[in-house]
């Protein structure tokens, strides 16, 4: 039995899976605002946040919004602004409901006085998960 041919494929294997896991936010850590800045202009938003860490490199968020669903939510650390939400729709909330979907803009802080909008690309919309 031939165990070279295994052992390059196995190296192949473990090389490309490192690859894969690429960090989602890139913004250098000397930029990052600090999380407090984030859970209040979550709060303000009506949010009542139970947690934010850090992973793949971007603020994760998990709260319930102000119409009472679930949300975790990724945002790019130096800008606070929204990078993916999936929402846990409360299906007692109905009214609610039927026009979740156009609302994801109110989710991103506003840009400020001297700020440059966000670029339309893919990139900088948010991508967003509704259950």
């Amino acid at each position: 039995m031939n165990i070279k041919p295994t052992v390059i494929g196995l190296s192949l294997l473990l090389i490309s899976a490192n690859a894969l896991a690429d960090d989602d936010c890139t913004d250098p850590v000397a930029q990052w605002q600090p999380r407090e800045n984030l859970r209040q202009q979550l709060e303000d938003q009506g949010w009542t946040v139970q947690r934010i860490k850090v992973d793949d490199g971007c603020y994760e968020v998990k709260g319930v919004d102000a119409d009472g669903h679930r949300v975790k939510a990724e945002y790019a650390p130096a800008s606070l602004n929204l990078i993916e939400i999936k929402v846990k729709i409360n299906r007692d909330n109905a009214s609610v409901n039927d026009d979740y979907r156009h609302s994801i803009e109110r989710y991103n802080k506003p840009a400020s006085q001297g700020q440059a909008p966000l670029k339309e690309t893919s990139k900088s919309k948010p991508r967003a998960t509704i259950e």
